[in-house]
């Protein structure tokens, strides 16, 4: 955060009490922590990490059903 928010001037306190603000909520609802199965500190703390894994679970199978169909057809079109 330290050399986030040193990259900007910040000519008030406001500016800088707002850009705390911002990285505070990217850090605990949009970035993803290895040490948290990929899942933001908000997913956990909500009770939304068993939801996204699932979720992503979800797309990985279908993901991997629809490379294999493409595969599939390539293979008949050789």
């Amino acid at each position: 955060m330290k050399i986030v928010l040193l990259q900007d001037n910040h000519f008030s306190t406001e500016d800088l009490e707002k850009d705390i603000r911002a990285w505070v909520d990217y850090y605990n609802n949009e970035r993803y922590h290895e040490s948290l199965n990929n899942l933001t500190p908000a997913d956990i703390y909500f009770g939304r990490a068993e939801q996204r894994l699932r979720e992503r679970a979800d797309i990985k199978r279908k993901t991997m059903e629809e490379r294999k169909r493409i595969y599939q057809q390539q293979k008949e079109a050789s």
